[in-house]
């Protein structure tokens, strides 16, 4: 099925009344939200004619390893990829979902903000389930994080509160809004995913104007240390969502050399051109309130994110 959206239909401004933006967000949400269990193709074989994702966003397009691979090869990689990328986002939107609760907790019910974060539980509980039917679909395993990465989710999850805890938020629906916006229009990409992508688009974009809001809302009772300490929480974080979307497992089941394979993704400045220009408008919007500090910069260089 057929889905359009700009980003018209979701604007993105600052308000000083979070109740507005909340209003306006639960009223968008009854306007234009989507069933994944009735909305996307569940029941045609895959058509492995396809890309799982647009070819530029492969992490080996554009290496020598890539220009020795056969077209079957290519695609299966990006299938592999693409499924690894929805693990990944089913592993933060979990991560994503913990923080929301614990944030309002002890808030009042009948306010539209605690609405509204009900409401984006809601969405990513059925994101979580639409991309894992899309990895199995796409023949792909349950990748998951490295040991490392998924304990240090475990500590974020429990201790992040207010700024740090929506700006990581909004770090991980950055990345991949550009990235999906791109693979959404991609005639090459097996339409299944296209339709996964445009679903996940259009709802994410009201989880990252209310991320912005509350960012922006958390900081304005934020000190000096408070705001220093979050902003390298935060890198960390951006960090490993981003050097974790890719699981190294994808290149042995995509029937590559793992080894060579990860070697020469490690060495592509195409795909790290490809990562900082998808976080142009992150990198601004943190800056603009302050939380691209020096040590932060170090975590965000060494992710290609800036």
């Amino acid at each position: 099925m057929a889905l359009t959206t700009s980003r018209a239909q979701h604007p993105d401004h600052p308000s000083d009344d979070g109740v507005d933006v909340a209003r306006r967000l639960l009223d968008s949400s009854a306007q234009l939200s989507y069933d994944p269990l009735t909305e996307v193709d569940w029941d045609t074989p895959l058509d492995k004619d396809f890309h799982g994702a647009s070819p530029e966003w492969s992490t080996l397009y554009g290496t020598a390893y890539w220009d020795e691979m056969s077209d079957a090869q290519r695609k299966e990689l990006t299938r592999q990829e693409a499924a690894s990328v929805a693990c990944t986002g089913i592993w933060f939107e979990m991560i994503l979902q913990q923080m929301i609760l614990r944030d309002i907790y002890s808030k009042d019910p009948t306010d539209e903000t605690f609405q509204w974060a009900l409401t984006e539980i809601a969405d990513e509980c059925r994101h979580s389930i639409m991309f894992a039917r899309g990895a199995k679909k796409l023949g792909a395993p349950a990748y998951r994080p490295d040991r490392v990465a998924v304990e240090l989710g475990r500590l974020f999850k429990t201790t992040a509160f207010g700024e740090a805890a929506y700006a990581a938020i909004l770090v991980a629906e950055e990345v991949l809004d550009v990235m999906q916006r791109d693979w959404m229009r991609d005639e090459r990409v097996v339409p299944f995913v296209r339709t996964i992508n445009n679903i996940h688009v259009v709802e994410e974009s009201r989880h990252m104007m209310f991320a912005r809001e509350e960012t922006r809302k958390h900081l304005a009772r934020a000190g000096r240390v408070r705001r220093r300490i979050h902003a390298v929480m935060i890198a960390i974080a951006a960090y490993v969502i981003v050097t974790s979307m890719v699981n190294r497992k994808v290149y042995a089941n995509a029937g590559l050399d793992e080894k060579r394979a990860l070697r020469e993704a490690r060495a592509n400045e195409h795909h790290k051109s490809m990562v900082r220009a998808s976080c142009a408008g992150l990198m601004e919007f943190l800056s603009s309130v302050g939380l691209l500090t020096r040590p932060a910069l170090f975590f965000y260089k060494r992710a290609h994110l800036i």
